[in-house]
């Protein structure tokens, strides 16, 4: 009953937009309860879409294709450990040696940047002459999702 009053509404709206009758509803010599016959062509060269069915199978195999995709994905991490500001005359004034003061005190945790978004925070560690970043707090989900924009 309902599909029959969605017909009859379609076709009044085709005949407002087509007040002369020159039958360009049924273009191809096809009216509307034949658009969705399982032909894969008609005479104007369109196709009906075809779509197989999903299985688990199918699903698992395509989101770990996808998620293979991503993990190729280069991305750049960054550690801050503190910033300052200083005008343009002090800035050049700096010569090899010289201390900035940072904004943070020693020992506090670093922030993490990944693609120059916050990913979390962490403390600095040596390992084997080098420096490193032990990560101690991821932010939430919800969190990352308003420091994309």
């Amino acid at each position: 009953m309902a599909d029959e009053s969605m017909d009859d509404a379609w076709a009044d709206a085709l005949e407002e937009a087509n007040p002369e009758g020159d039958g360009a509803e049924n273009a191809g010599g096809e009216d509307w309860d034949n658009l969705s016959d399982t032909d894969s062509s008609d005479d104007n060269g369109s196709q009906v879409a075809s779509f197989d069915e999903l299985s688990d199978n199918t699903a698992d195999h395509q989101g770990s294709h996808n998620l293979d995709f991503l993990l190729d994905i280069p991305l750049s991490v960054s550690v801050e450990l503190g910033r300052t500001e200083m005008i343009i005359d002090k800035m050049l004034q700096l010569t090899q040696g010289s201390v900035v003061e940072l904004e943070k005190a020693a020992g506090e945790p670093v922030e993490i940047y990944v693609n120059r978004k916050l990913l979390g925070k962490g403390e600095v560690i040596v390992v084997n002459d080098r420096f490193g970043v032990r990560i101690t707090e991821i932010i939430s989900q919800a969190d990352r999702i308003k420091n994309m924009g």
